[in-house]
């Protein structure tokens, strides 16, 4: 493993960068090459003892920087990584190390084997990140709190609904993720397989069990969709992540405080003694923010490619695809951090349900008295008493007691206590709808399937 660069602790996080170092990539460079010789003494058209010598050669340590280097001169590495495995074997041995292949095969083979690594990596992350969700929600299921839409105060929910959700999505990231299915590339220069002497598919078929690889029908060298379907699952993880963590980041607000990461001596400022930032909750966003640039980049790439062999747009993945898998897999980590350390603060809730002064339980008192006035009046009622607390600055449960107060009352249904019916109105805890219910059917559902 490299050393980690100024930024990686905060951008490049967890798992899925240890499986897109340098030293990964040509890992599984020379993964593919053992295997191809393999395969094809697997197909007959390799002695196996030349096979054996070719994965034993694979296995020597070869230095990134140096088939960086000498990569300038070819385009790619693994023409200096062939030469190299050549120059260390001698006779058949020699002449049957990538027999057959061309250098796209060996390295989009390779980038699908670091990406699995890296996509495990990732939905271990974002499996824990659910769980956690799903911890919150089961242990806040009914604590009311304010609902918000356009980022104004709707309605009330309850945290737990609200954590069931960022469950739900993460977990659908999870399944996405987890339903991809890796391809073996080998066609050869044109995809023809002509150079295999007529073993062509079986070496492929070969190849793709001894690497645990899908085997398509034919090369994809130009048929970019595989690629292009891996960036838009990893995009839809990134977007996931980025709805949670911009959550918390905003209930984070010392306006608000409705959350906080329990992490000791994190979240400094270097000039502020006072701050507790949430470096998780940020860090998860500033990689989900990154992420749609990254797709974006994999599927112009994808466009773009041409005839058998790409000029460019297939040389044009390999950074992308490698920051692509680090950052989603950085803030799937940071993710799992922030809800696996989120501590609610059940007070700071309950005083933004009262922030408006009632308003936020507006629908709950139109439903309440509806069946007193009729639809049309209770609306009406409670419109025009919103509108006044909101001009007047004043409490909308002490205008709203006015308008009732105001209201004639009959022999058969003389006038109820305002004060006591405007409490009841405007409980957060009787507008939560069926938030609980759902909450436990969500958590049902997860243990089905689990």
């Amino acid at each position: 493993m490299t050393d980690p660069g100024l930024f990686d602790a905060v951008l490049a996080r967890g798992g899925a960068r240890e499986a897109t170092t340098d030293a990964a990539w040509v890992a599984a460079l020379l993964e593919v090459e053992a295997a191809l010789a393999a395969a094809a003494a697997d197909a007959g058209s390799l002695d196996r003892a030349d096979a054996e010598a070719i994965a034993a050669a694979c296995r020597r340590p070869v230095d990134p920087g140096r088939l960086g280097a000498a990569a300038a001169s070819s385009g790619n590495p693994v023409v200096p990584l062939v030469a190299e495995l050549r120059a260390a074997l001698e006779g058949s041995a020699a002449s049957g190390v990538h027999r057959g292949a061309t250098s796209q095969d060996v390295l989009d083979t390779a980038a699908v084997l670091v990406a699995r690594r890296a996509v495990a990596a990732t939905v271990d992350d974002l499996r824990a990140a659910a769980d956690a969700a799903a911890t919150l929600a089961a242990r806040h299921r009914d604590l009311p709190a304010a609902g918000r839409t356009l980022l104004q105060q709707a309605a009330p929910i309850t945290v737990g609904l609200r954590a069931a959700g960022w469950c739900a999505g993460l977990d659908a990231a999870v399944d996405a993720l987890a339903a991809w299915r890796p391809a073996v590339q080998l066609g050869g220069a044109v995809g023809t397989l002509a150079a295999f002497d007529g073993h062509g598919r079986e070496v492929r078929a070969a190849l793709a069990r001894r690497l645990d690889l899908h085997e398509p029908v034919l090369a994809w060298h130009t048929e970019r969709g595989r690629m292009a379907e891996l960036a838009g699952l990893l995009g839809r993880a990134g977007a996931a992540v980025g709805t949670v963590a911009t959550d918390l980041v905003l209930l984070a607000q010392t306006e608000v405080g409705e959350v906080r990461e329990d992490v000791a001596g994190r979240g400094g400022s270097s000039t502020l003694p006072h701050k507790r930032n949430p470096v998780a909750a940020v860090s998860a966003r500033a990689a989900a923010i990154a992420v749609p640039g990254l797709v974006a980049s994999l599927l112009t790439a994808a466009t773009l490619h041409e005839h058998e062999r790409a000029a460019g747009p297939w040389h044009a993945e390999w950074r992308p695809l490698v920051e692509l898998l680090r950052t989603v897999g950085s803030g799937a980590s940071w993710l799992a951090d922030a809800l696996g350390h989120l501590a609610v603060d059940p007070d700071r809730v309950a005083a933004a349900l009262d922030v408006t002064g009632g308003l936020l339980l507006a629908e709950q008192a139109t439903t309440g008295l509806r069946a007193r006035l009729g639809h049309a009046a209770a609306k009406d009622l409670v419109t025009a008493a919103a509108g006044t607390a909101q001009d007047e600055h004043r409490p909308f449960a002490d205008v709203l007691a006015e308008a009732l107060s105001a209201l004639p009352g009959t022999d058969a249904d003389p006038p109820a206590d305002p004060a006591a019916e405007v409490r009841a109105l405007l409980d957060p805890a009787a507008a939560i709808g069926e938030a609980a219910a759902l909450v436990d059917d969500f958590l049902r559902s997860r243990e089905v399937t689990s």
